[in-house]
């Protein structure tokens, strides 16, 4: 039985962070390395949408009892097998979380050209998992509900 309540709570909060995020998103790069405390909370702010969209993607994995990854990018070929999420989205949340590791492990590191791309032209990526997961979430209680 998919844990649909959790889900879509946590599919409130990705909405929320976003929702933020797009109210602090500078409209050019140049005012977005000049403002420091909004490079943060833009990283910030992609960094707890990320980890919701891999939390939202471990209790699918937990729901369908698909198995236990053995390695954490495991997490998404088991939901493209249970016909969860598409192939492409499947990359897209590898990209997603190598990104997440950089920002959280190797802030030194971080990129504001990338960063700030991220926002202007991947946010979208967001929006696509949302619609694939909540596709899933029909499917998967009509085959439940054709099962009873």
């Amino acid at each position: 039985m998919i844990d649909r309540e959790r889900i879509l709570a946590k599919l409130a909060d990705l909405d929320s962070y976003l929702n933020e995020l797009a109210q602090i998103a500078p409209s050019s790069f140049e005012e977005y390395v000049r403002s420091i405390e909004k490079r943060r909370a833009c990283e910030r702010l992609l960094q707890i949408s990320i980890e919701t969209v891999i939390d939202i993607c471990a209790i699918l994995v937990q729901s369908l009892k698909l198995g236990l990854p053995s390695e954490e990018d495991d997490i998404f070929e088991k939901l493209v097998s249970a016909n969860a999420i598409s192939s492409e989205m499947a990359k897209t949340l590898k990209q997603m979380k190598g990104f997440r590791n950089i920002l959280v492990h190797e802030y030194g590191r971080v990129d504001d050209r990338i960063v700030f791309d991220i926002i202007v032209n991947r946010i979208g990526d967001f929006e696509v998992f949302k619609r694939e997961v909540l596709e899933a979430l029909k499917k998967f209680q009509s085959q439940a509900g054709e099962q009873e």
